[in-house]
């Protein structure tokens, strides 16, 4: 595919003013040019009054890349945060790619601080020294004598802001290698009093989402859909529809895969939608329930796996077990589950004088949207714009290999005279009960340990629905037929297990599935640590010392210990006051390691008290410290939520959950403190938006198993034997 970004479209609004853009060409090369000039992924933009704007790659959702690349930009320039601005980057993989996607524009995998870096901060250091250039030789002076200070460039006697020199440095060549600040230079990266860009706009209400888009003569669309996946919409009685106000009309889906609504508002296109009698043909639809899809999970775990994981001997780790001096075993099951972000999944399409389309969108991945939406309108992809805004969460669902929604959207309109623009609106009931889900999955373990409490085989089997088989992700996570995403955090944990095997098992899936916070690692971390837990209490060890007697040997296990052992440390733990329990999880995902204490008081029978959450991380360079311990507490919260008690249920293939009364987020007095500390770091950042999630249910369960000698196998915890208060 081809794409071309022109600057005068990039800088629409810019006026006849001097633009300095900046940014790193995806051989390296860096690039600069006058207002006029192409560029090539260009990440920052300095106008003639000296205002700078990040353009941002990766879209906000809540995690904060917005203010981690900004910082970026604005530490290597030599900027205060309040001298610097972003605005979200126009869809255009060949030059705002994820580096770790390949050609392909997107934000998940708590990929955004890792894969731009160095990408930004090149960015912003190139910008520093064509500045510092101009100004040089506009003063006739040694650049070497020259520093920029707080948008201010100064030395050798002289001074200026930096929108002075715009102009004249637009003209010059950015260097190829700019010179990066030493660390021990950093007023900004690691600083822990810079707070958020996006808090002044989302507290004081100005913020626009998604939701906030409403243009003139639009029509809002609403989508009547099957409650079993896979039927098939064959027609529609509409006579209740026509008795609303606002209605407008009704169509089938193109792909039949519901009745679209148009109306003049939400609340018509609601009551319309409601009104309308829809024919479905189920012949292809899921007609199983929550217990037929458990039991066949369940089932898949005692037959042999279909995939040797690790390629080790199965037979090998077996006789171990069988020698063992003791067998500890357990099977665990995961239902399916919902992202359930706080703001429902909506966008709104329009045409373009030019003749083309332009979407509005809180949109985590523009390039599925983008290319699907060139083939449903047969236009080339320079034809499609993409305006991405704020999103009120998404923890994957946003993100789909589909680009489901923006699919839907672009339907709906494709049906239209296209006159009027179209907002389609998904209800939080629609997304509950028609959307993509974390598939469920089964585990089944045995440990066999020798007299001495030592690990000597671990058997370990999965059986799950696969995410990625099937997607257009599957080259990227599949491998020998097993779908990575399934067995991450277990076949790859960073625990030196003598004996360890690991075998998955796809079944059917029921549902549409979606990476969920944290993929994969949202069961087998639960897995891996409520096991390693029991086996400390078989060994007759210390839950903590145990854990790290497999924790040596090279960096990765290093890390992880660290974590752990501050953790720990700053918990208190074993130190606790009389009717109070702890326990512990650690875990490596997305390239950080997390560590979490958990601290209750009550019993699994009487109600249990979540009292304190002690956090551990180590993320590499801590770019912003307050987003960094943000998205810790917002993991940890949504991974204890979701373990105390949510699911998702079916009965003949239908889901029983409508909204937050039966599918109920976590509540603010369900933990009462948080306490995070992030270890001080120079290797290279990593994620920090799910790694939080992982331990959290886990260090919740050893902590129940502590007081109350009940090891929760099955969540949600509330559905098997735990109370809360």
């Amino acid at each position: 595919m081809t794409l071309t970004t022109s600057r005068r479209s990039f800088l629409k609004g810019a006026g006849a003013a001097a633009v300095l853009l900046v940014g790193v060409r995806p051989d390296g090369v860096m690039a600069a040019g006058g207002d006029g000039a192409v560029q090539f992924n260009p990440f920052v933009k300095i106008d003639a009054n000296g205002a700078v704007t990040a353009i941002v790659k990766h879209f906000e959702k809540g995690q904060g890349p917005a203010t981690g690349l900004s910082t970026l930009i604005a530490e290597e320039i030599g900027l205060r945060m309040d001298q610097i601005d972003y605005a979200f980057a126009p869809s255009n993989p060949q030059v705002y790619n994820n580096l770790f996607f390949g050609q392909f524009q997107g934000t998940g995998g708590s990929t955004a601080m890792a894969n731009s870096f160095m990408q930004y901060r090149q960015a912003g250091a190139a910008a520093r020294e064509v500045l510092i250039a101009a100004a040089a030789s506009q003063w006739a002076v040694d650049a070497s004598e020259l520093s920029i200070v707080e948008g201010i460039v100064q030395g050798a006697g002289k001074s200026a802001p930096i929108g002075d020199f715009v102009e004249s440095a637009s003209m010059l060549e950015a260097p190829a290698e700019p010179a990066l600040k030493d660390p021990s230079e950093f007023r900004l990266i690691g600083n822990p009093d810079v707070r958020r860009l996006d808090s002044e706009i989302k507290g004081n209400g100005t913020a626009q989402y998604a939701m906030d888009v409403h243009l003139p003569n639009q029509m809002v669309a609403m989508i009547a859909r099957p409650e079993q996946r896979g039927a098939l919409a064959t027609g529609f009685d509409d006579a209740g529809a026509k008795e609303i106000k606002g209605f407008i009309r009704a169509a089938v889906m193109p792909n039949k895969a519901g009745v679209v609504v148009y109306a003049e508002h939400t609340w018509a296109a609601m009551q319309a939608r409601d009104a309308l009698d829809v024919t479905w043909d189920l012949s292809a639809a899921e007609a199983r329930g929550s217990d037929e899809i458990k039991a066949e999970i369940m089932a898949a775990l005692e037959a042999e796996p279909t995939y040797n994981v690790n390629k080790t001997d199965a037979a090998a780790t077996q006789a171990a077990i069988s020698d063992a001096a003791q067998v500890i075993e357990k099977t665990f099951y995961f239902p399916l589950l919902a992202h359930a972000p706080m703001e429902p999944l909506n966008c709104t399409i329009e045409a373009t004088a030019d003749g083309g389309i332009l979407l509005h969108d809180g949109c985590q991945f523009p390039t599925g949207p983008h290319f699907a939406l060139s083939q449903i309108f047969e236009l080339p992809m320079e034809k499609i714009q993409i305006n991405t805004m704020l999103a009120g969460g998404s923890f994957g669902r946003r993100a789909t290999p589909d680009a489901d929604y923006q699919v839907e959207a672009g339907l709906a309109f494709v049906m239209t005279d296209r006159t009027r623009p179209v907002k389609l609106v998904w209800s939080r009931e629609d997304d509950l009960r028609s959307g993509y889900y974390r598939p469920a999955f089964g585990h089944k373990v045995r440990v066999g340990l020798d007299d001495a409490g030592k690990i000597v085989g671990w058997e370990h089997r999965i059986a799950g629905q696969s995410i990625m088989k099937g997607t257009a992700f599957e080259d990227f996570s599949v491998h020998d037929g097993v779908d990575h995403s399934s067995v991450e955090g277990a076949s790859d944990t960073p625990y030196r297990i003598p004996g360890a095997h690991f075998g998955l098992t796809d079944t059917e899936k029921a549902t549409s599935t979606l990476w969920w916070r944290a993929v994969g690692h949202t069961h087998t971390a639960y897995v891996m640590e409520v096991m390693m837990d029991m086996a400390a209490n078989a060994a007759g060890q210390d839950p903590v010392a145990f854990r790290l007697s497999y924790l040596s040997g090279d960096k990765d296990q290093d890390r992880m210990a660290a974590v752990l052992k501050l953790a720990t440390e700053k918990a208190g733990w074993g130190n606790v006051a009389p009717g109070r329990s702890q326990g512990v999880a650690v875990h490596k995902s997305f390239g950080s390691y997390v560590a979490e204490v958990v601290e209750v008081s009550g019993t699994a029978e009487d109600g249990v008290k979540i009292e304190k959450v002690t956090c551990a991380v180590d993320c590499g360079i801590a770019v912003n410290p307050d987003v960094i311990k943000a998205q810790m507490e917002g993991g940890i919260g949504y991974g204890i939520g979701h373990g105390m008690r949510d699911q998702i249920t079916l009965t003949d293939g239908a889901v029983d959950q409508y909204n937050f009364p039966d599918y109920e987020p976590l509540r603010i007095g369900d933990i009462a403190a948080i306490d995070v500390h992030i270890v001080a770091s120079a290797e290279p950042p990593t994620g920090v938006g799910e790694p939080g999630c992982p331990p959290a249910a886990p260090a919740l369960a050893n902590a129940i198993a502590a007081s109350s000698d009940l090891r929760v196998g099955n969540l949600p915890m509330v559905e098997n034997g735990v109370s809360f208060v």
